[in-house]
């Protein structure tokens, strides 16, 4: 394949700490290899690219690409969007009765004059992106196209370190620096810190690293009241844990009992199958996204288990914090600017090239960086509790490990 002459940017579904950096990474990359070759950007996502709404990266775009590290969010915008969920799309005005959304998107490519599509999202986005590179080959329109891995969660498979997610953790602890305060503000207070993690209790444990390394470096004064067992993680819960509510409300009790504060760290994903359980019983309706995915919003977590843990434990008052659109829409850090850094200039590379895949540190492929194949792209995977420094943490604040036991059939 010749090099592109013209591409074409969209970022997807919910935001991380690294869109606004890769979009402004490829800017940069193309304008270092080839400013002629010219760039546009679709606006929220595949909504844009549905719609024909794009817009072109002007010479004073190019200069100032670099701002765009030193943002958070994504500049060209994002969407949920599932191109094969062909209902969704007509409910949504995107595309009309009896249209196909994938093919409505490669003619509006094929119009646009792209030779390559780079797509940053999660993946939902990439599957998606995954479904149209296969629809483009089936019906020969010779385009390539290129994900990024944009994940607070750190869930895809095979890639080792989805780009935001360090990010996601270091800002999730800082939102808690604050929000552990209110210890003092009640008696026998206990708070719930929310993390995001659908399936996957990575950012929640990781969040939980991060914020402790922070007690680490903090000087304390118990003579006041500064000790830092008031502000220590007392819990943390993922999906991919057994949680055996009794037994840790007795031990929450005794630590209750001894620092007058809780602080649990839990996943918005964990516990699920026991709240919609609850839900269905009662004949409630379990809300879902366009993919399928449950509301979480609407299950909300972080509530059922204040509601589970607080007369247990004797709390007085129930705090429930959310950190996700703090952390999510923060600008990259040093660490995920230097791994944004290195997949863009890759997915350039392989885009004057022709090589289609998702960029990322293939776990198969012991761990080289390289474009990934898009059958092999999928979303779901689990933290493993088994992680040394998990197994520490847990171990220092005084957690048993409960592994959730699988029954074959």
């Amino acid at each position: 394949m010749s090099k592109p002459k013209k591409v074409a940017i969209l970022t997807a579904g919910g935001l991380a700490p690294c869109l606004s950096s890769a979009v402004g990474g490829l800017i940069e990359r193309y304008t270092e290899i080839d400013p002629s070759i010219d760039i546009i950007c679709y606006r929220s996502g595949y909504k844009g690219l549905l719609l024909g709404d794009s817009y072109k990266v002007t010479p004073e775009i190019r200069e100032k690409a670099g701002l765009l590290h030193t943002f958070g969010g994504s500049p060209i915008g994002n969407s949920r969007v599932k191109l094969t969920n062909v209902k969704d799309c007509v409910k949504r005005g995107l595309v009309k009765e009896g249209q196909d959304p994938q093919k409505i998107a490669a003619d509006q490519l094929v119009k646009d004059g792209v030779d390559v599509l780079h797509t940053i999202g999660g993946d939902d986005t990439n599957t998606a992106a995954a479904d149209l590179a296969a629809f483009l080959a089936k019906n020969n329109y010779g385009l390539t196209v290129i994900g990024l891995p944009k994940t607070v969660d750190n869930d895809v498979y095979p890639i080792k370190q989805s780009l935001g997610a360090w990010t996601a953790a270091e800002q999730g602890a800082r939102y808690f620096k604050n929000i552990v305060a209110e210890n003092n503000a009640n008696p026998r207070m206990l708070i719930i810190h929310e993390v995001m993690g659908r399936n996957c209790g990575w950012l929640t444990a990781a969040t939980a690293l991060e914020y402790r390394k922070l007690l680490d470096r903090t000087e304390w004064l118990p003579a006041i009241g500064l000790d830092r067992s008031a502000f220590e993680v007392h819990a943390v819960f993922v999906p991919e844990m057994h949680i055996d509510i009794a037994a840790e409300a007795k031990r929450l009790r005794s630590a209750m009992d001894k620092v007058d504060c809780i602080n649990i760290f839990v996943s918005e994903g964990a516990g699920v199958e026991a709240i919609v359980a609850e839900l269905q019983a009662k004949g409630q309706e379990v809300p879902r996204d366009a993919f399928g995915h449950i509301k979480l919003d609407a299950v909300n977590p972080g509530k059922w288990f204040g509601e589970q843990f607080s007369q247990m434990i004797g709390s007085e008052k129930t705090l429930i914090q959310k950190s996700g659109y703090f952390s999510r829409a923060s600008a990259a850090n040093i660490e995920d600017i230097r791994l944004i850094k290195s997949c863009t200039d890759l997915a350039v590379e392989c885009a004057m090239r022709g090589e289609a895949g998702v960029i990322g540190h293939d776990e198969d492929h012991n761990g080289v960086l390289r474009a990934i194949e898009f059958p092999r792209i999928k979303g779901g995977k689990p933290f493993d509790i088994d992680t040394p420094w998990f197994t520490a943490m847990l171990k220092a604040i005084g957690q048993k490990k409960g592994k959730k036991v699988t029954v074959s059939h």
